[in-house]
């Protein structure tokens, strides 16, 4: 028998700062059996992130389906506006995303970013839609022990720092552009 996703409900209030958004949204994120703690709240971060008023960003199979994204926007015909991808993916998998959406978005996280970035950067060099970002390792350990079902996340930004607030307590997360 298959193991199933565990469902997480989480209620985001997000003051960005610099980008003049504040909103607040209700999500639901299934956790994939293999996926951790830290990826999805990546996941979740990802979308945090990203977010806009008019509501279009979701979360795609990811983990379950190669073909889609971890977080992405549609627009109405179905066509993919943004790709967001956690952690350290292949870049045939980032080219290939580049080639099908207008803008692809990295949070590269964990110990061995600084390796992935050297062995990568230079094979992405001509995916002029792809902006990737990395996410400090101990950063996103306190960002995992936030988690819990179900959630209020307080998501306040400025200046590329990101302070995540919970009712099981804080993370800061400075946020580092690669390119």
């Amino acid at each position: 028998m298959a193991l199933r996703a565990t469902i997480y409900k989480a209620e985001i209030n997000i003051a960005d700062n610099d980008r003049n958004y504040y909103g607040s949204h209700a999500v639901t994120v299934a956790r994939h059996p293999s996926e951790t703690d830290e990826r999805m709240m990546v996941r979740l971060l990802a979308y945090a992130l990203n977010s806009n008023s008019e509501d279009t960003l979701s979360f795609a199979q990811g983990l379950s389906d190669m073909d889609e994204a971890d977080v992405w926007r549609l627009d109405l015909t179905g066509a993919i506006e943004q790709w967001i991808e956690v952690g350290l993916p292949d870049e045939r998998r980032l080219l290939k995303a580049c080639g099908r959406a207008d803008h692809v978005i990295v949070f590269a996280y964990g110990r061995n970013v600084d390796i992935w970035w050297a062995g990568v950067k230079n094979k992405l060099t001509r995916a002029r839609n792809l902006k990737v970002y990395a996410l400090p390792a101990e950063a996103t350990v306190a960002l995992a022990n936030l988690a819990e079902r179900t959630m209020e996340l307080h998501i306040n930004v400025q200046d590329n720092t990101v302070w995540v607030s919970a009712a099981k307590g804080e993370a800061s997360i400075d946020i580092l552009a690669l390119n």
